[in-house]
């Protein structure tokens, strides 16, 4: 004998419905179809369940495939982490090919894509070098940044073009094929970058120049608001690994763009991140298109396996 004074509720009386009347969000026709040996990558994305990820990853390489086919602008925006994954001959590739109009890097994409340049390597052990002050402390990088910043901050260049037009003399050559800056510039195909001082290495070297940094990075903030003007009926904007400048920059680019009256509206964002984070999810996902059209996906995965596989679906699928 219970000794509750709260008694079961009774399901006498509950109503029920048929299934066929109550429908379902998951139905077989839209689930992954097995994968044949030797089928290709075509048939790959094909076999992709049409739920969730799947669908989005489909929906990403359509939203690219038109954007490239109605010369529409692709707007790659990138964290450091992408150029520390090692996909920068990946991404050049698809610059060559047609799936890139321009580059949009926060500092430490840069600083990494620069070190790759001249030294054929980055990304020092933080840990092992932060107790006696050492890490950020690279000579050439924050020396050469700096001078590159200061001299295209006089001649009235961004901060990615002043990048770039230093490394076009100062790269290796065995190491200049595998830079994203040098690449770009040789091609020129714009790269922006945009920076928070005090966020990089660069920052702290003696020959850092405030005004010419905040005049260098100002001006590429300038020149992406143009570039964004490009995604308007068809364009896609990409942020891949950026969780906090680049989201928050390119929101500030959309605002501007429309505030000076130019249409901006039925574009594609997308988020790549092995984590969804909170202003990527808001800033470039979902609020871009509040009120006009468009479409935002998030695909969660590792860099290092995403892009590549992004890559390769659209050189597999191009006509």
């Amino acid at each position: 004998m219970t000794r509750y004074k709260e008694q079961p509720l009774s399901f006498e009386g509950l109503k029920t419905v048929p299934i066929e009347a109550r429908g379902g969000k998951v139905r077989v026709e839209d689930f992954a179809a097995t994968y044949n040996k030797g089928s290709g990558l075509a048939a790959w994305m094909e076999s992709l369940p049409g739920i969730l990820a799947g669908d989005s990853f489909r929906g990403v390489v359509e939203a690219l495939r038109r954007a490239r086919d109605q010369n529409r602008a692709i707007l790659w925006g990138m964290g450091g982490h992408v150029i520390k994954c090692g996909l920068a001959d990946v991404l050049l590739d698809l610059m060559r090919r047609g799936w890139v109009t321009a580059f949009v890097m926060n500092g430490a994409a840069s600083i990494h894509d620069f070190e790759i340049a001249i030294a054929g390597q980055t990304s020092e052990d933080v840990e092992a070098v932060l107790p006696d002050g050492r890490f950020g402390a690279a000579e050439e990088t924050g020396r050469e940044m700096n001078l590159a910043i200061a001299e295209g901050a006089r001649e009235g260049l961004g901060m990615g073009e002043a990048l770039g037009k230093r490394l076009e003399t100062l790269a290796k050559p065995q190491f200049a094929p595998h830079s994203i800056v040098t690449s770009a510039y040789q091609a020129s195909v714009p790269v922006t970058v945009h920076v928070a001082v005090g966020t990089d290495t660069p920052h702290t070297h003696p020959a850092a120049d405030a005004s010419a940094i905040g005049a260098a990075t100002h001006r590429d903030f300038r020149l992406l608001c143009s570039l964004v003007r490009g995604l308007d009926e068809g364009g896609v904007y990409l942020n891949v690994g950026s969780a906090v400048v680049l989201p928050e920059v390119f929101l500030k680019a959309v605002s501007v763009v429309r505030n000076l009256g130019n249409p901006l509206a039925a574009f594609t964002t997308v988020n790549f991140d092995f984590l969804q984070h909170y202003r990527p999810k808001l800033n470039v996902v979902e609020r871009p298109h509040a009120r006009s059209g468009g479409r935002g996906f998030a695909i969660t995965g590792h860099h290092e396996l995403m892009i590549p596989l992004l890559a390769a679906v659209l050189i597999e699928l191009d006509a």
